[in-house]
Formats: structure tokens, C-alpha cells, sequence
């Protein structure tokens, strides 16, 4: 799937549907710009709600051809993917950081994982997709309950852990034997493409996976074209609980299940008998890793106020220690002026900065790691995501009352609890309100085989391994009744 040029030799991502790309549009292109380095680095082709309907049709058809393919069949597919990611790992890094402005390590992660994923998610096809025969109740009948796909899957993965999130969206209903549309990100649409390719190069049928991207201006009526047409029958989102609210109503207008991971306000509860530096060195580096661009990074520590001078005076030494030159760049300038934003108007309402000072750089690509106290529950800061290398430390003086507060957010993706008593840390976790709790670790760790998803307003259902397998299945029960065995009859 190679770039096409446009009308005035521009690279151009296309819209590719059943294995084709289809005409450029010159009026409907989309400018992909590198924060890093400042200008267009290419464009994409933006979508229509016709070519939108084209591609539900296409993922129809090919759905009722791969919905009887076989347990190996699609494990196969799978694992050939995975040995072709791996071989593309630099052109996997250099997408990423063209696209996106990741660091190549952060690109390395994503890619490295990405394929991890999709061996896990292969390895659970033939358990997930095995069917039960329940015992009854009545004599003489048989049912068969029977693991199928659920159908057409309508794949809305974001930019900012650009193969992790989107290759799992893929893996995932196609293993359980679904057909995918591919919403890829305006912001990295060569990255998602690259994805689609890969899975060609290992043999994919036509129409499998069917890619398009949509500009800002183009999206609503592109996603709505998807969602309400009768092919898609679920919907994967991940993104922030904005959109998520949108998505929500849109598929239930449709009656359309959605798979939603959303945003998150991670909080990192630091106890009393905690092992402060290094509580401190996981904070920081889960506050900052990827430039804060992270649902699951650490927006809030809250700490108890035995060890609260202690813990900031080793929060300050790690900043300056490991993040002198700050942490990479947003994946926009607007992004970052985003975090800066939200920083300065918590300082106007009386927050006080212990580390750093939240200002921009001066090419505007990057804010200055930072940590905030005393932020008041009225200021946006205290509700929003900060979505850049800053988290908000609020002292407590207690567990009850850490408790309290960590749950205090329409929000529940992850948390992190630092104690060096085990039972205390567990006892903790088992009350925060959060689908993943660590337990002296950054809040955004994740493993391939792991159940990850949000509670309250981070979203609904599970992802990873069998747990996302199962997102994509539907049970359907079937009974046979032996007319002479005699069996119970309705009304005796």
C-alpha cells in the first residue's frame, strides 16, 4: 500500500478499501504536520460518508467469508502480521516519530509491544471461540451454545500510543473472526496505514480491514455514516471522554454495542510507611514518560502528610536529575499549549508550582516538566486531563482521606498505590475506584495478557489477550428436542 502522489505531486495517504486505494480527492486533503519539525511532512486523503458506506459494504462482505475461516486460520494470519511487524520495526520507529514527535524509544515500546499483542490475542483464539452445552433441566433436549463473531467492527483508535491502541483494535475482532473498518488517526494516518500493510504482506483477504481517515471538519459525518450503517454491528473507541460521549450516543441512537477505553485523572497514593524515592522516581516517571500523553499517566499524587516534604524534596531531585532538557515534544503545538494553559490558570487561581513552572519552550513544541499544589476543586486543572508532563500533589492526612480523594473523579482508568505493607497496599487498591491498580509501579503499566479498560467515565468493557477476544464474540444457543424422549412440556 505505497503513498500515491496528489494532483500537485504531494504524498498522499489514501483511502484504501477491499486491498484498493481509491482516487484522490485534491479539494479533501488533509496536512499531517511533525511538531518536531515544523512543516507538512505529507497529506492524507479525507473521507467522505460515501466512501465511508463503501467501505461498511466492502467489510460486509468480506466478514461472511472470514467469519468461517478456521481457529488456525486466523492465528496464522495473526502471527505472520506480528514476524512482519517485527521486521519493520525501523520503518515502524520512523513513522512514529515523523507523525507523532515521539522519542524512538517510545516508538521502539509501541512497536515491540504491538506485536506482543497480537501473539497474545492469537495464542486465546481457539479457547475463546470454544462453546459450552449447558446441563438442563428438561429431559430429552440438547443445546448447543455457540461462540460466533459478532460481525463488522468499526476500529477508532487515536495517535498517541499509535500501534499499541490501534494494533490491539485490529487484532483482536479479527482473531474472533470479524471484519474491520479502520478509522486511522488524522494525526498519524501513514502509521495506521502501515498497520493495514503489514497485514496485507502477510496474506490478509481483501476487504478484511478496510482503512480511511477523516479531517476534523469531515469526521462527524464520516463516523456517523459508519455507525449508523446496518453492517457495523460494534464499535472500538479510544480516545478522550469528549469524543467518548459522542461515540456513545451515536451508537446508542444505532443500538450499536461500544468497546470505549477513554480518559483518565491517575491518581498515586503514596502512604505513610511508603519507600519515598522510589514512590518519587515512579510518580516522575509516569507523570512524564511520553510527554505526559498517556491516559493512564499519573495526574494527581496524593500523598499523606507524614511523608509529604520528604516525597517533594525527592520529586524535585528526580526532575533535575534525569529531566534537565525536559521530557521530548506534544504532538502539536497546540497540545502543548493546551498543558501550558491549564498549568497557568491554576497558578491564577492560586496553585502553587513545587517543580518547574509549566512554560513552553521556545519553539512551543514542549512544556517544562511541572508539579502543582493547593489547586483548587473550581479550577478546570483539577477535573481535566493534563495530557503533558505536569501532575497536581495533594496532601492528606490520612488513608481514609487518600481514599476520598483519589476517588474524587468522574474517572476510573488507573491508579497507583507506594507502601512498603503489602496488605495496606491491597487494602487501599481494592477501594479505589479505577479498572487497574499498581501497586508500586507507574499507573500505565500494562501486559498482553492483562484485562485493561476503565470504570465510571473511562469507558466500558476489557482489552488484551482473551479478555478482548471476548469483546467480539456473541453466544447463540441452539436446542434440539427429541419429540419421543417425552420431556417437560410449558404449562405441567
Amino acid at each position: 500500500m505505497p503513498f500515491i502522489d496528489g494532483p500537485n505531486g504531494e504524498e498522499v495517504v489514501p483511502i484504501r478499501i477491499n486491498g484498493v486505494s481509491q482516487p484522490i480527492d485534491s479539494t479533501s486533503l488533509i496536512p499531517v504536520e511533525s511538531n518536531i519539525q515544523d512543516k507538512v511532512i505529507h497529506y492524507a486523503q479525507s473521507a467522505t460518508p460515501e466512501l465511508a458506506i463503501k467501505a461498511a459494504e466492502a467489510s460486509y462482505q468480506a466478514f461472511w467469508k472470514w467469519k468461517n475461516s478456521t481457529p488456525n486460520e486466523r492465528r496464522d494470519l495473526l502471527l505472520r502480521t506480528a514476524n512482519v511487524i517485527d521486521s519493520w520495526l525501523d520503518r515502524f520507529i520512523e513513522l512514529q516519530v515523523a507523525e507523532t514527535s515521539c522519542t524512538e524509544s517510545w516508538a521502539q515500546f509501541n512497536t515491540i509491544t504491538m506485536a506482543r499483542c497480537m501473539r497474545e490475542i492469537a495464542s486465546n483464539i481457539s479457547h475463546a471461540t470454544t462453546g459450552e452445552l449447558p446441563s438442563l433441566e428438561s429431559s430429552g433436549s440438547l443445546v448447543l451454545v455457540y461462540k460466533e463473531p459478532i460481525g463488522p467492527v468499526l476500529a477508532i483508535p487515536p495517535w498517541n500510543a499509535s500501534l499499541i491502541l490501534s494494533g490491539r483494535a485490529l487484532a483482536a475482532p479479527i482473531a474472533a473472526g470479524c471484519s474491520v473498518v479502520l478509522k486511522a488517526s488524522e494525526l498519524c494516518p501513514r502509521t495506521h496505514h502501515t498497520i493495514v500493510l503489514a497485514y496485507e504482506e502477510a496474506g490478509m483477504p481483501k476487504g478484511l480491514i478496510n482503512v480511511l481517515q477523516a479531517s476534523r471538519e469531515d469526521g462527524p459525518a464520516v463516523t456517523e455514516a459508519l455507525i449508523a450503517h446496518r453492517a457495523i454491528r460494534k464499535v472500538e473507541f479510544i480516545g478522550s471522554a469528549a469524543v467518548g460521549r459522542i461515540i456513545g450516543q451515536l451508537a446508542s441512537k444505532h443500538l450499536k454495542p461500544v468497546l470505549m477505553e477513554l480518559g483518565g485523572k491517575a491518581p498515586a497514593i503514596v502512604l505513610k510507611d511508603a519507600d519515598v524515592k522510589f514512590a518519587a522516581e515512579k510518580i516522575v516517571e509516569g507523570a512524564l514518560l511520553h510527554h505526559g500523553q498517556i491516559c493512564m499517566s499519573t495526574d494527581r499524587i496524593v500523598v499523606v502528610q507524614d511523608v509529604a516534604d520528604e516525597l517533594i524534596q525527592e520529586l524535585r531531585k528526580v526532575v533535575e536529575t534525569k529531566y534537565p532538557n525536559g521530557t521530548s515534544h506534544a504532538v502539536s503545538k497546540k497540545q502543548a499549549k493546551r498543558a501550558h494553559d491549564l498549568l497557568q490558570n491554576a497558578r491564577a487561581t492560586g496553585a502553587r508550582f513545587l517543580v518547574g513552572d509549566g512554560s513552553l519552550n521556545a519553539a512551543g513544541t514542549s512544556v517544562t516538566p511541572t508539579i502543582i499544589t493547593d489547586v483548587k476543586p473550581t479550577a478546570e486543572i483539577y477535573h481535566e486531563e493534563i495530557f503533558g508532563p505536569a501532575a497536581m500533589l495533594i496532601t492528606v492526612k490520612d488513608e481514609a482521606e487518600a481514599i476520598q480523594v483519589a476517588n474524587d473523579t468522574e474517572y476510573g482508568l488507573n491508579a497507583a498505590v507506594h507502601s512498603r505493607d503489602i496488605l495496606a497496599a491491597i487494602r487501599v487498591a481494592k477501594q479505589i475506584e479505577a479498572g487497574q491498580v499498581h501497586i508500586g509501579n507507574i499507573t500505565m503499566y500494562d501486559e498482553p495478557n492483562i484485562p485493561i479498560g476503565g470504570t465510571k467515565g473511562s469507558g466500558w468493557g476489557r482489552n488484551n489477550g482473551k479478555y478482548a477476544l471476548n469483546e467480539f464474540l456473541a453466544e447463540k444457543t441452539i436446542t434440539i428436542l427429541d419429540p419421543t424422549a417425552g420431556g417437560a412440556k410449558f404449562g405441567k
